[in-house]
């Protein structure tokens, strides 16, 4: 059985970082697409980053510049480092695994889900 377990979430200033971490069991995930989507208060889940299974990174609008995707496949996890971080990025924050290699902004192309962590941004 896949698990996808985030971990990293908390409270920040506006202008600080944080690292959110993405641990996955019961599969490798070294031969599939990795994504991080978000959930903010009274909105839709919306993409934030995706990474292939070759390290082929993709970031949304909102965050290019300032988020970095990653993995690390010899730990099966993936991480995303978020810095200048702003009150508009408060969020649930989660990690998906890809249904194939390459990264994608689709929600359909991730069969599965982690629970969320939770970052809020103060201002």
């Amino acid at each position: 059985q896949v698990q996808l377990v985030e971990s990293g979430g908390g409270l920040v200033q506006a202008g600080g970082s944080l690292r959110l971490s993405c641990a996955a069991s019961g599969r490798t995930i070294s031969r599939y697409a990795m994504g991080w989507f978000r959930r903010a208060p009274g909105k839709e889940r919306e993409f934030v980053a995706s990474i292939s299974w070759s390290s082929n990174t993709y970031h949304g609008d909102s965050v290019k510049g300032r988020f970095t995707i990653s993995r690390d496949n010899a730990k099966n996890t993936v991480h995303l480092q978020m810095n200048s971080l702003k009150p508009e990025d408060t969020a649930v924050y989660y990690c998906a695994l890809g249904r194939y290699l390459s990264g994608t902004d689709n929600q359909r192309e991730y069969n599965y889900w982690g629970q969320g962590t939770q970052v809020t941004v103060s201002s």
